[in-house]
């Protein structure tokens, strides 16, 4: 495969599920191609793929369930999403960047602001006017981060390589 390969964290199923309500519901129909998602690095080379798939084995054996919380609503100018607090889950992510340097694009090698995006690419005052209804009623929450998962990236949907569970 000549596809890129992209890294998530896997939420819970009840996470992924309500997440997944507010992206249909929210983000423009016809550039809505894969689920809500978490992502960790955004750009792996697939020619390293047997590595990338070592070290999510390694580092999900290694390491228990991350705790991580929705800590609030943010607006990306032309979007939406909720922002993660984990500390956790950026030391892992930490890990497998380490294990993978010389691979990562700059874009992947500083810590990302994790984050699930419910809406993007919209006119900014219907995202203003989203972040506005979202943030009126929002408390903040656990979150459950399950695993790690790998996909092909060709542009449109993803192409689902594998996941890995966390241990406990």
């Amino acid at each position: 495969m000549n596809a890129p390969i992209i890294i998530t964290a896997e939420m819970g199923k009840a996470d992924q599920v309500w997440a997944n309500a507010l992206r249909r519901e929210h983000y423009p129909a016809d550039r809505n191609v894969v689920d809500a998602h978490i992502t960790l690095f955004h750009r792996l080379p697939p020619d390293s793929l047997d590595e990338i798939k070592s070290r999510l084995s390694t580092v999900t054996k290694e390491y228990p369930v991350p705790d991580a919380f929705l800590s609030d609503v943010i607006l990306l100018g032309n979007g939406v999403a909720y922002r993660i607090l984990s500390e956790a889950l950026l030391a892992i992510r930490e890990d497998l960047a380490s294990g993978l340097q010389g691979l990562l694009i700059p874009q992947d090698q500083v810590p990302p602001r994790l984050h699930i995006t419910i809406q993007n690419k919209v006119e900014s005052r219907r995202a203003k006017a989203l972040h506005a209804v979202l943030s009126r009623d929002f408390v903040p929450r656990p979150l459950v981060i399950t695993g790690l998962a790998a996909h092909y990236y060709r542009g449109g949907p993803w192409d689902r390589i594998g996941s890995w569970k966390f241990r406990g």
